[in-house]
């Protein structure tokens, strides 16, 4: 079930960058550290795995996923290709960023492109690396970084009031729309709350992605803990759990520089070493499936005897969507998903298992892709 018209050429098939991840923290949190390891991971992945080379500061990582290794070994693909995340790390943060401090403007440039932010976070006590403050004070860093995103934001929305006003008062629905967003925004804004907290409708989501708004993005919160920590975290790690509970976001714990010592590791050794660590699994992996719930994606796999391959979609995709995902003429010319659940291929052993007992199904245009479905698309060219 290879999801490709045999014989297409590779460069037919678009690998696509995927969800962008932007890496924030204050100076000397251990963001660079972390990059880096993200970065050596990527590095060591391309031995297995064909990724593309970005610029310096882009590093894109293969979402962990056990189904694909199964997949494969029933399939007897030659080649596995994984999903990934794409992680940007953006210059360092420091108060006075919304105003043009340090690379405050270049920073809230990159900000703007990615889907969410990982922010990461010092919880770690270390006489040799100073604090830019003078203290760890894991939620006063997560404000002064909040604080600058939600002045830039201030800033825009502002610029736009009279522009937009006068067109509204002109007759412009659109523009009326579009006030009546930019206005609650700025309230919520002005009360000292991100703006990912407003409630809007369905129908506005695209106006309010429109505005481009930096507090908009969905946070994953990276507690940077010391060696010993790093299975369980500390006080400082708790705080930050409790904080990112009572706001809907999500945290992580990781040690940057256990992360640093891991991805120059061989597979064999990386086990070896995580089990003296009493750790069961990389805090990279932990951190990428993080990011992968924070967007709400899932997997969808296309297998066949040349290539085992993850494909990255939005909960709530559709199957024409989903195709449009590995190139765009499968959406324009979609005909049928030829639909497999990873459960049922696994457990009959493959395509031709799973058709014998009925398993194998036809799904049209309004079929909402499950995560873990096996799928092979027809299409008119």
């Amino acid at each position: 079930m290879p999801g490709i018209k045999p014989g297409m050429t590779k460069s037919y098939v678009e690998g696509h960058m995927g969800f962008k991840c932007g890496i924030v923290g204050l100076p000397n949190v251990g963001k660079s550290t972390l990059f880096n390891a993200l970065t050596e991971t990527a590095a060591a992945q391309a031995a297995n795995y064909p990724f593309c080379t970005i610029e310096p500061n882009v590093g894109a990582v293969a979402v962990p996923d056990s189904r694909l290794d199964k997949l494969s070994e029933i399939a007897k693909s030659q080649q596995i290709i994984p999903t990934q995340l794409t992680f940007v790390d953006i210059a360092g943060l420091v108060k006075g960023a919304s105003k043009g401090e340090g690379l405050g403007n270049q920073f809230l440039a990159n900000i703007r492109e990615v889907d969410a932010v990982a922010h990461v976070v010092r919880c770690f006590e270390d006489s040799d690396i100073t604090h830019v403050e003078g203290k760890i004070a894991p939620l006063a860093d997560i404000e002064t970084i909040e604080t600058e995103l939600m002045l830039a934001d201030l800033e825009s929305l502002e610029k736009r009031v009279d522009n937009l006003t006068k067109k509204a008062k002109g007759g412009d629905k659109d523009s009326k729309e579009q006030l009546d967003l930019v206005e609650r925004a700025l309230k919520l804004l002005r009360d000292g709350k991100p703006a990912r907290f407003l409630e809007r409708k369905p129908e506005e989501e695209r106006a309010f992605r429109m505005l481009g708004l930096l507090s908009s993005k969905p946070v994953l919160y990276v507690c940077n803990v010391e060696e010993s920590a790093a299975a369980n975290g500390n006080g400082f790690s708790q705080a930050v759990f409790d904080h990112a509970k009572k706001e809907g976001a999500v945290a992580v714990v990781i040690s940057a520089k256990i992360e640093s010592e891991i991805a120059t590791l061989s597979r064999a050794e990386r086990t070896d070493f995580l089990e003296t660590l009493e750790l069961e699994e990389a805090g990279l992996d932990r951190l990428i499936r993080a990011g992968y719930e924070l967007l709400h994606l899932i997997t969808y796999f296309t297998v066949g005897p040349k290539e085992a391959r993850a494909w990255t979609i939005t909960k709530g995709t559709k199957a024409p969507a989903a195709a449009g995902v590995i190139h765009t003429d499968f959406e324009k010319g979609f005909i049928r998903a030829e639909t497999i659940a990873y459960d049922d291929y696994v457990t009959l052993n493959g395509e031709s298992g799973a058709r014998d007992a009925g398993k194998l199904r036809l799904e049209g245009k309004e079929y909402v892709v499950a995560d873990g479905d096996v799928m092979h698309f027809r299409f008119n060219n």
